[in-house]
């Protein structure tokens, strides 16, 4: 981000100020303290995202649903969480990002309870549905509290510490979705997050220091706000589709031109109001588009690898729930300790090598699953390339969110958060939906026909993407290590 930032005019930024020198003069235990509770809550955001797959045909029998209700149940979250995520983040800087991740914990763990409790499909999908809303609030908000309240190397720590919370979580989540589905019942997939929700929510309200609002006088932007969302809901909806109907699908390309008409409203909303939802401005900074691309990619690489690898070992190796589940602990490992050495190397190397490098790994560990054979094969024949794969997206994350958050000033933390996450959702929901559709051989013939093609296509292009988007950030990503002397901007 260029240094002009610094003659940038913020009214309000008093506010922001008190907050920038309450978090930068707390303690750092109680900094770490911080860093942990939003950690555990954007486990259990990313966790929810992967939960259900182990879990649905137990939820299918118990319920009755059909496979395109049970694909609901995985898809409602993803669309309003990702939907709805720039919203949040606007509602982080309006609101403040204590008060933020507040309501949105609550809303997510009484959506978890009632989604426990759901009697029938309608019920379940209701609070699938509030569920994504309250993350999208909540995810935004606590990225921005890790942003605003670490600054120089600490800062790219925890945010290595936040990326492999993102990664483990979802690996987690086939993990948590076998053991609760083979133990007490899938109901406890969403039950484990009640007390974990209360907990963290009585724990913040203590540690996370309070933030003075100053009124700005400003408006919220509904025009752009629903344009944004719409356009996101349909873009997100319209690539899930395309895995099942195909690109040229109506039910594919309605859609995705309800998407295109939804963000040409967007950018003709943002310029002709005084209060835009995102500054226009903010979408051309090179660190945030660079940080976006490479969240995107590393999102699409990692939900689609761990959504086939789950799909082979029960389809084709014939696992259980929780053998699928246990087969995910190293792979959880993996992800986390890339992400660890990642935000270690940041700091010293920079962004851009440290993302190039773990893109390669991923492609690396795309490769060797490639060669997965047809029969008689065991968990030495995937996990290994999964956790290679799942170290290499690590780092990625890391240099993702550390150059798009790198400069951000104090009120936009919120937004920018939300856009980075935003692509999170949509790279996942792109990656899946790409590799349903090359898999869809294997997909289809199941486990009988021992038909591997379509995976180890899928697995291929995985790591064509992978070393392509490596060679695109040595270009993209701005050269040098974030700085040392002080977090995000801050403008009197």
């Amino acid at each position: 981000m260029t240094h002009e930032t610094h003659g940038v005019h913020h009214t309000g930024g008093g506010a922001d100020h008190h907050a920038h020198d309450a978090a930068h003069e707390s303690a750092p235990s109680r900094r770490w303290f911080v860093l942990t509770l939003v950690c555990v809550a954007q486990f259990m955001l990313i966790l929810d995202v992967t939960v259900v797959n182990v879990a649905l045909p137990s939820i299918g029998a118990d319920l009755g649903l059909g496979r395109e209700s049970l694909t609901w149940v995985v898809t409602a979250y993803a669309l309003t969480f990702g939907g709805l995520m720039i919203l949040g983040g606007r509602i982080a800087d309006t609101l403040g990002r204590r008060t933020g991740f507040l309501l949105g914990l609550a809303v997510f763990t009484a959506a978890s309870l009632a989604a426990g409790f759901a009697p029938n499909g309608a019920v379940l999908l209701a609070g699938r549905v509030a569920q994504g809303a309250a993350a999208a609030l909540l995810s935004p908000s606590a990225l921005a509290l890790v942003t605003v309240t670490f600054h120089g190397r600490e800062r790219n720590r925890a945010l290595g510490v936040w990326a492999a919370i993102g990664g483990a979580g979802a690996a987690a989540g086939v993990l948590v979705g076998g053991l609760a589905t083979a133990g007490p019942g899938w109901e406890w997939i969403f039950f484990a997050n009640v007390p974990i929700g209360l907990i963290v929510s009585v724990l913040a309200v203590s540690v996370i220091p309070a933030e003075v609002r100053v009124a700005s006088g400003a408006r919220p932007d509904l025009p752009g706000a629903l344009a944004a969302t719409g356009g996101t809901v349909a873009l997100i909806l319209g690539v899930t589709r395309a895995g099942e109907a195909g690109w040229g699908s109506p039910r594919t390309l309605v859609p995705l031109a309800g998407a295109a008409v939804g963000y040409t409203l967007f950018v003709l909303v943002e310029r002709a109001t005084r209060h835009p939802l995102v500054p226009l401005a903010l979408l051309t900074r090179r660190p945030v588009v660079s940080g976006a691309f490479v969240m995107t990619v590393a999102s699409a690489l990692m939900i689609p690898l761990f959504f086939l690898g789950s799909l082979y070992m029960q389809h084709t190796l014939g696992f259980g729930p929780l053998r699928t589940g246990a087969a995910f602990l190293p792979v959880a490992v993996a992800v986390t300790l890339g992400a660890h050495v990642g935000g270690l190397l940041v700091g010293r190397l920079g962004a851009r090598p440290v993302g190039a490098l773990g893109l390669t790994v991923a492609a690396a560990g795309a490769l060797w699953l490639s060669r997965l054979p047809a029969h008689g094969g065991d968990t030495l024949d995937i996990v290994p390339g999964l956790a290679l794969a799942a170290a290499g997206v690590g780092p990625a994350f890391v240099a993702a969110t550390t150059t798009a958050m790198a400069q951000v000033r104090h009120h936009e933390a919120g937004i920018t958060s939300g856009v980075v996450n935003t692509f999170h959702e949509l790279g996942g929901a792109l990656g899946v939906a790409l590799a349903s559709a090359i898999a869809a051989p294997s997909l289809v013939a199941g486990a009988d026909a021992g038909v591997v093609d379509g995976y180890t296509d899928a697995f291929r292009a995985c790591a064509g993407t992978a070393f392509v988007a490596a060679l695109v950030v040595v270009v993209l990503v701005p050269a040098g290590r974030p700085p040392v002397s002080d977090g995000p901007r801050h403008v009197h």
